[in-house]
């Protein structure tokens, strides 16, 4: 085996020489497994190349082929492109979200399942398998919510049919009696007291009786009728109350995120419009506020998810108690929060930065009895200082990161004041 080894070396430099290619370690070692393969040598470095891209995706395994690469060094831009942990993890969650009916239905079991496998290993997304099973609960979804809403315009529908029946009876009814009446009156008109007339006044009121009787019999069957259908009417009526109620709050959910009760990093982007509107006619001065809690997963890790999510809506009670009516706080994704505070002096906006990191500070988190010490980081971008709020808030997040960055438990501000 020494000997062909030896052989391979030679040829090796031979044909790098003659491909007039440097033998740099990549080069040579590309080199070096290709002839290996023709002396049917199994040589350990060229086999776990070939093991490495085993364990790759299918469709990382296709680009490397089609580029024939078959080098570490080569590799390493490929798998440059892979998605990062963190971000595989909030898509995960995202996707959670996306799945669940929204229009009051309980999570099936099938579901609850397919959400914990995800949330336990959110790489699984970019199975195959687990992408078809994926399309199958978003079409499971659309069709469950449609099911509601065809119920609930359906009890609709059958109000206005019921009262629409009840009004022609009614009409009907009354339409009766009335011609009724109608043609005994003539008969009292042509009545001739000279000739006949005891005779003619005794049959008229023996009519005139039964057309009482009718009356009476169609009136209190309309009576009946209606009484029954106001207790129809009433029940529809309390469906649609709660069907408002269920719309309402469904509403409200899409607006509020379930976990912190702020809002939603979407009703967050639709308020920003109006604001940023409200800038543009007025010049109504605003921060943009980063807000990132410190070491989160450690929290996580050490104490469970149930502290963590504990944390995540106290911390987003304290924001929302402390930050005004005409400012806005959302959920911006994960740990992180964002806030626009309105202000005319430097010292307001100090003002409200200072007494959310004092609070934070002097207190402790308590989880089962535990004190859970918490600090954050955030980056603070105002909005007179950029051309639109697309930058600002890009510069509040570049703001965030060199505040973790340089040692976290602090806040920068764009003109270089830390807290």
């Amino acid at each position: 085996m020494e000997s062909n080894i030896n052989k391979i070396v030679k040829e090796t430099i031979i044909n790098l020489n003659a491909k007039n290619v440097s033998a740099t370690p990549n080069e040579y070692h590309k080199e070096f497994c290709t002839i290996s393969k023709r002396y049917n040598l199994t040589i350990k470095e060229c086999e776990q190349f070939k093991e490495l891209v085993s364990k790759l995706s299918k469709n990382e395994q296709l680009e490397i082929e089609s580029k024939n690469i078959c080098t570490f060094e080569d590799m390493i831009p490929i798998l440059l492109n892979r998605v990062s942990k963190d971000n595989v993890n909030t898509l995960a969650e995202l996707f959670q979200k996306s799945i669940t009916p929204s229009i009051s239905i309980d999570i099936d079991k099938d579901l609850q399942k397919f959400s914990v496998k995800i949330g336990n290993s959110p790489a699984l997304l970019f199975e195959e398998d687990i992408q078809k099973e994926m399309q199958k609960f978003i079409t499971k979804r659309f069709e469950a919510d449609k099911q509601v809403v065809k119920q609930k315009t359906s009890d609709i529908a059958k109000l206005l049919t019921l009262m629409g029946q009840y009004f022609n009876d009614a009409i009907h009814s009354s339409g009766i009696g009335s011609q009724e009446v109608s043609n005994i009156k003539s008969q009292i008109q042509s009545i001739d007291i000279e000739n006949n007339g005891l005779k003619d006044l005794s049959d008229l009121q023996t009519q005139l009786i039964d057309a009482a009787l009718s009356i009476e019999q169609e009136m209190s069957t309309v009576g009946e009728k209606l009484t029954t259908g106001k207790g129809k009417v009433e029940t529809l009526e309390n469906k649609i109350k709660k069907l408002e109620e269920e719309l309402d709050k469904t509403r409200q959910e899409s607006i509020r995120d379930h976990l912190t009760g702020l809002l939603t990093r979407r009703a967050y982007e639709d308020s920003i419009k109006k604001i940023e509107n409200e800038f543009m006619r007025n010049n109504t001065q605003y921060a943009v506020v980063f807000f990132d809690l410190d070491h989160f997963k450690n929290i996580n890790d050490t104490y469970g998810h149930e502290a963590g999510d504990i944390i995540l809506s106290t911390f987003a009670k304290i924001l929302d108690k402390n930050t005004r009516d005409l400012d806005i706080v959302g959920r911006y994704g994960g740990e992180e929060f964002v806030a626009i505070i309105h202000f005319n002096l430097k010292r307001e906006l100090l003002k409200y930065l200072k007494r959310i990191k004092a609070i934070i500070h002097e207190n402790s988190f308590i989880y089962k009895n535990q004190k859970i010490q918490l600090t954050f980081s955030a980056g603070v971008a105002i909005r007179n200082d950029h051309n639109n709020y697309e930058s600002t808030i890009q510069k509040a997040d570049i703001l965030l990161y060199d505040a973790k960055a340089s040692g976290r438990d602090k806040i920068i501000m764009e003109d270089g004041t830390t807290i």
